[in-house]
């Protein structure tokens, strides 16, 4: 379980995670949630943490990624965004429904990137990558939906390419997102990523991966080291 650290240079945030991350910072509040609740607490004072509310969401809540003061919250039955512009007391903005799937989310100022799998335990055979339209975050709007392996964590890197997790690290350019194109892959298999300025750290079930990447050739991805466990 991560913490997640979307856009942590631009508004203070500290943490880092993946797209499956339980947790996000926004300045002096901490997100977390569980399988059917979101809960702040207050970091005012760093040595006493203290929660402050709980909202219930649902059932099947997984995962949570911030960006800007929003939070993205993905489910195994849809994905759910709130508005933190009051840190104490988030606001339900709107949210979407799917199949039954296991489901990490993240997002930047324009649109949301959806992975549903079939995981054995999340109860369905789905395996697609959704591409929401959510510049009015209060009516996504699903643009593109396309089949893939078994996708799992997701990541950005830069403004132009999404990351995916599937049978190997596929990479997609989203300059236009109601269709991205496949241009790379890194023969990987791994559950999930995080990608800081040009490294990118692939975690899989025996180990963690660091790859330093070109921001000028997409194509020019170098192994720098893998711990195995």
């Amino acid at each position: 379980m991560g913490c997640s650290d979307s856009d942590s240079a631009h508004n203070g945030d500290t943490g880092q995670g993946g797209s499956l991350a339980v947790f996000a910072i926004k300045g002096n509040y901490l997100y977390g949630v569980d399988q059917m609740k979101l809960n702040v607490f207050s970091l005012i004072d760093y040595e006493k943490p203290v929660k402050v509310n709980e909202i219930p969401i649902g059932f099947d809540i997984e995962t949570l990624f911030s960006y800007g003061d929003n939070l993205f919250i993905g489910s195994r039955n849809g994905m759910f965004i709130y508005s933190i512009t009051n840190p104490e007391n988030p606001t339900k903005l709107s949210s979407v429904q799917h199949f039954t799937a296991c489901d990490p989310v993240i997002a930047n100022s324009t649109h949301s990137y959806v992975t549903l799998n079939s995981n054995t335990t999340c109860g369905n055979n789905t395996n697609v990558l959704q591409v929401y339209d959510t510049k009015d975050l209060t009516n996504p709007k699903l643009i593109h939906s396309r089949t893939l392996s078994q996708p799992k964590g997701i990541s950005f890197y830069t403004a132009d390419y999404l990351l995916v997790c599937d049978d190997v690290i596929k990479i997609f350019n989203i300059q236009n997102p109601v269709e991205p194109v496949l241009v790379h892959s890194i023969e990987k298999n791994c559950f999930d990523l995080i990608v800081r300025d040009n490294t990118l750290f692939a975690i899989g079930n025996n180990g963690v991966y660091r790859y330093k990447m070109n921001p000028n050739n997409i194509k020019d991805i170098q192994l720098e080291s893998e711990t195995t466990f």
